[in-house]
């Protein structure tokens, strides 16, 4: 997948939950977080999603830990 491609509404959802909770709080969710606020109840639907903005470049995390989730850019 190249950066260059739009981001699906979910993923956008996501990036945008991940966004103000990092401005608020200071960390990321967890992943069971981040689908409870996106509306994805399998953990395994919002990992999957998660990889594909890291693939991307647009998130990345420090030892693969979701609450360390960073925004890049």
């Amino acid at each position: 997948m190249s950066s260059g491609e739009c981001l699906s509404p979910r993923q956008e959802a996501i990036v945008r939950v991940i966004r103000e909770r990092i401005v608020e709080h200071g960390e990321g969710l967890s992943v069971r977080e981040i689908g409870e606020e996106v509306g994805l109840s399998c953990t395994g639907s919002v990992a999957y999603h998660l990889d594909r903005l890291e693939e991307r470049g647009l998130i990345s995390r420090s030892d693969r830990r979701w609450r360390s989730c960073r925004l890049n850019g």
